[in-house]
């Protein structure tokens, strides 16, 4: 049994890191996106947060260490009680989604700047932070 708490608890320790580094990875999407640089290091951490996202989907929309916590000993299988708030980690999904949402709209309209044209004038409105103007 010691050995399965120990075990437990690295697990929920890896899941810890592994959800430090999709949140750094989303806040840096968000942050980039805002501040008009779409570039290749937005690309890495576009890759890591639809990673997890599409496993987290894959999974039933829960945890795939949940199992494995299960097995270990703990009686709901949580990997999130000992190292997160529980309210914040019930809330992830309904916190992310919004986030997601912005992060793919701020990196779209970068990639596509020429949709920032008023459209009665033809003219190209205000640059963003950070966009060269080439016209």
């Amino acid at each position: 049994m010691k050995e399965h708490r120990l075990a437990l608890k690295s697990v929920k320790a890896f899941h810890t890191f592994a959800w430090f580094t999709v949140e750094a990875c989303m806040v840096y999407l968000l942050y980039s996106g805002l501040r008009g640089r779409t570039d290749r290091r937005a690309g890495k951490a576009a890759v890591v947060v639809a990673g997890e996202t599409l496993i987290f989907a894959a999974n039933g929309f829960h945890c795939p260490l949940t199992p494995l916590a299960r097995r270990l000993g703990d009686p709901i299988g949580s990997v999130t009680d000992i190292y997160l708030p529980k309210w914040f980690a019930r809330n992830l999904p309904a916190i992310h989604v919004p986030l997601l949402v912005l992060a793919a709209v701020t990196h779209w309209r970068n990639l596509h700047p020429e949709l920032d044209r008023d459209e009665s004038r033809g003219q190209r409105i205000q640059p963003r932070p950070g966009q060269d103007v080439h016209s």
